[in-house]
């Protein structure tokens, strides 16, 4: 007699229904006519990502401080459930923008798109709420495997198939070193669940402390942290931009959140060295983004470097390794996934007028033909900048404030230099868009008018309510966060 272990269905409502749009996808993509595939994927993936929305926000009021269930295998909580909502919020304006953007040539491959899209965002999903190493390395590559692929959808440009490749290989060592780093630790302590791990872990076994360290090179492989940051700014480039604006907000949030439960639940006596780490991983990330934006001029590739620095300033959220480290963390990663993924699906806009790279030499001009997307890109920048027009100074001077407590002055100080050093190029976009004769005239476009891309206006119109209202709602948020990071033991 075979005896199975009892499912909570409804803690993993949320990626059963990305998983049952996913295949709903597929099956438009088999058996829909092609005249109205885009139509009906878009409508498919819309409705997912809008039902894993609503599953998910249910499971944090229902949820409280949450349990393990499936075997202990997966997170029922507040933790869990607000990685979810924002997963799915990122999931549902890719929709948007790559219903436009996507492969314009031909419908051929638009479905499967789409069902790589609801894949990849319950693996994410499911990454987030993992309560074991296994299920943590199948989660990994389960959305993993769904951006490779995605990265290379667009198989008639050269960049794509590379950045596709590029991913593939440098992400199969960070999957390989958080294998090898989990088999490590099993060795050590005879036990795969994050709890167990840490009621028979030694503090001064050495197998266990390097275990840890390949886990931490590979979930920072993930997280676009310096010195495991190589493949970014390539990939970022060469990937389909409403990819690569899904990766850049979406990636963050399932690496960071995974990251943070991790440390606190399963390596709590390490504390001591993971901290420190985590601060010089922190460190290296904001002086390599920084330094390497400057000096950019395509803009993507300059946005990826923005990423590798906002990297560092979640790592000195995590590397505090407090109750207010964790709330911090949540709270930026609000306003950041908006501005975030705004920024790429905005500068996507234009690469699509142009159809060739976008710099800042052809972005000239801009601000003055697209008056919302300027706005919006500036208001974005100025929120990366932590500036005080968007949530990202509130999460700026709450991860700083977290490092203060903690007793890191110094990495006080570096995140503000840090934070001096992005202003150089931040208004350097925005002097291009507002200060620059325009160059390059869209003349690719029919009427010379740019297109109108509604369902991109939509999305980065979102974006800003989110990051404009994480600013004035801050308190709510706030309260958010502290519930669920209420979750993890501190």
């Amino acid at each position: 007699m075979i005896h199975t272990p009892h499912v909570d269905w409804f803690s993993i409502s949320t990626m059963l229904v990305l998983l049952g749009a996913s295949f709903v996808a597929l099956l438009a993509a088999v058996i829909g006519p092609r005249s109205s595939r885009r139509a009906v994927a878009t409508t498919i993936s819309a409705l997912g990502f809008a039902g894993g929305l609503v599953t998910s926000i249910w499971l944090y009021v229902a949820s409280g401080d949450g349990h393990r269930v499936v075997s202990d295998a997966f997170y029922r909580d507040r933790w869990t459930a607000l990685g979810q909502i924002l997963v799915c919020g990122v999931g549902l304006a890719t929709t948007l923008v790559g219903a436009e953007q996507i492969a314009h040539r031909n419908d051929d491959h638009i479905a499967e798109f789409f069902a790589l899209l609801l894949a990849s965002a319950a693996g994410m999903a499911f990454f987030v709420g993992s309560a074991n190493l296994m299920v943590m390395f199948l989660s990994l590559e389960w959305f993993s495997i769904a951006l490779y692929v995605m990265c290379a959808i667009d198989y008639d440009r050269e960049g794509s198939l590379e950045a596709g490749l590029k991913y593939l290989i440098v992400g199969s060592f960070g999957s390989a070193a958080l294998l090898f780093g989990s088999a490590l630790v099993y060795g050590a302590t005879n036990h795969i669940g994050f709890t167990e791990i840490a009621a028979n872990g030694s503090p001064h076994d050495a197998l266990l402390v390097l275990g840890l360290a390949m886990i931490i090179a590979g979930l920072g492989f993930k997280a676009s942290a310096a010195p495991f940051h190589m493949w970014t700014p390539d990939v970022y480039e060469g990937a389909p931009t409403p990819v690569t604006a899904y990766m850049s907000a979406a990636t963050k949030v399932a690496a960071f959140m995974l990251a943070f439960r991790l440390l606190r639940t399963a390596f709590p006596q390490e504390e001591h060295l993971w901290s420190w780490a985590m601060a010089g991983i922190a460190v290296a990330s904001l002086v390599v983004g920084n330094f390497a934006a400057l000096v950019q001029r395509n803009l993507k590739r300059m946005l990826a470097y923005s990423s590798v620095s906002h990297a560092g300033f979640l790592l000195i959220a995590l590397s505090s390794g407090s109750a207010l480290g964790g709330r911090a963390m949540l709270y930026y990663l609000i306003p950041y996934s908006a501005m975030a993924f705004g920024s790429f699906a905005i500068v996507g806009a234009r690469e699509r007028e142009l159809g060739a790279a976008v710099t800042l030499d052809n972005f000239a001009g801009f601000g003055w033909e697209r008056p919302f997307l300027g706005v919006s890109m500036w208001f974005f920048l100025f929120g990366f900048a932590g500036l005080p027009l968007t949530g990202g100074f509130t999460g700026k001077f709450y991860v700083l404030a977290a490092a203060y407590r903690h007793g890191w002055g110094w990495l006080v100080v570096v995140g503000v230099l840090a934070t001096l050093v992005s202003l150089w190029y931040y208004l350097a976009v925005v002097r291009s868009m507002y200060m620059r004769d325009d160059e390059l005239r869209v003349a690719t476009v029919a009427g010379g008018s740019p297109p109108r891309d509604v369902l991109l206006h939509v999305a980065v119109g979102a974006c800003m309510v989110v990051a404009v209202g994480s600013l004035v709602a801050v308190q709510p948020l706030i309260d958010f966060a502290q519930h669920a990071a209420a979750a993890l033991p501190f």
